[in-house]
């Protein structure tokens, strides 16, 4: 008797049901939040070396003026 009931199926699978469908979910939700990590991390990288640039550029700027 190693036979489930109809019931006894139905059961299991909408628990697995459930079940693939959270884990579906939060794989989704891991991969959006390494994805904003990353767009994170470059903005900040970037918005670095434009920061650095700008810096530099103001340097040269004060360094032209003040040779007559």
């Amino acid at each position: 008797m190693t036979s489930k009931s109809k019931l006894r199926v139905d059961a299991d699978n909408a628990f697995l049901k459930v079940q693939n469908r959270t884990s579906v979910q939060a794989r989704i939700m891991s991969e959006t939040e390494l994805l904003v990590q990353a767009r994170d991390e470059k903005t900040a990288r970037l918005r670095a070396l434009r920061l650095e640039a700008a810096a530099v550029g103001c340097t040269v700027s004060a360094l032209a003026s003040e040779k007559p």
